[in-house]
């Protein structure tokens, strides 16, 4: 996968990072992966839970080095990313997919899982409806990386998204290259090359206003400038979320494409994508 320089190798010697013009708090780096010790660091960590406030104080100034924030809860049962085996070394690179290609992809597949199709997936057929459109760009009511922020500490303030959330720096090109960058493997029963979801969480960057804020063991959760502000827009929306992560459908409080439309898509802030 094409990277960036890593700025985490300076954070060996310089655990404050001052030499980055950073402050950060006591932390660790991370470079345990499936097959081993990976050659440099693929992630930072704060050694203490994450507050509100957190993300802001430190995201600006983490992204003028080249290091992106995303938050990372520790406390499940599988541990935190230095138990997650993750697989940078199986990673392609996001930008040499094509989105829409991998989304009609996906839903070919995902179709074949449910057991009333087309009450699942109505008000669509089985032919690929093709991604929704972009809302005009006038139109967005909120700066991505603000609404980023502001989503990361309210999630935080609620506290029942996370047991143990750590504010995390990551070397990416862009939010959406995260799970790419760190060889996350959550989704591995669905896509083992998380790259080609990058690819799609890019298109959404682009259309959506979206960024990574939060990986566990097998979630992603994303912020949403723009979410779709009618019925049609959020099924169009939906039916992609549904080729990305059919478990939020098939194994989610949502039993149809059309209610998960209506309670998770239509005015939504946070998108929440998780696989068994």
């Amino acid at each position: 996968m094409a990277t960036l320089p890593n700025p985490l190798p300076t954070l060996a010697a310089d655990p404050s990072g001052r030499s980055l013009g950073l402050g950060l708090p006591l932390g660790r780096l991370i470079d345990a992966t499936d097959d081993g010790p990976w050659h440099e660091p693929l992630l930072w960590h704060a050694e203490y839970a994450a507050s509100s406030g957190a993300w802001t104080a430190l995201g600006a100034q983490a992204a003028r080095t080249g290091l992106l924030p995303v938050l990372l809860d520790v406390g499940g049962t599988q541990g935190g990313p230095d138990e997650w085996e993750l697989m940078p070394g199986e990673m392609s690179y996001p930008g040499d997919h094509d989105p829409e290609e991998l989304l009609a992809e996906y839903w070919a597949y995902a179709i074949e899982e449910p057991d009333d199709l087309d009450e699942t997936i109505a008000p669509f057929d089985e032919t690929w409806p093709g991604p929704a459109p972009a809302p005009a760009p006038a139109s967005l009511p909120a700066d991505p990386d603000t609404r980023a922020a502001e989503t990361a500490d309210a999630l935080l303030d609620e506290g029942s998204w996370f047991k143990d959330p750590r504010l995390a720096l990551v070397p990416a090109r862009r939010s959406a290259d995260i799970p790419a960058a760190i060889g996350w493997a959550g989704p591995l029963n669905y896509e083992d090359d998380v790259a080609r979801l990058c690819a799609i969480l890019r298109s959404w960057e682009d259309r959506f206003g979206i960024r990574v804020i939060a990986l566990t063991f097998d979630r992603l959760i994303v912020s949403v400038a723009a979410p779709p502000t009618t019925q049609d827009e959020a099924q169009a929306v939906a039916a992609e979320h549904f080729a990305f992560c059919p478990d939020n459908i098939t194994q989610g409080h949502h039993e149809t494409l059309s209610e998960y439309a209506d309670h998770a898509v239509l005015g939504q802030r946070v998108w929440s994508f998780w696989w068994d």
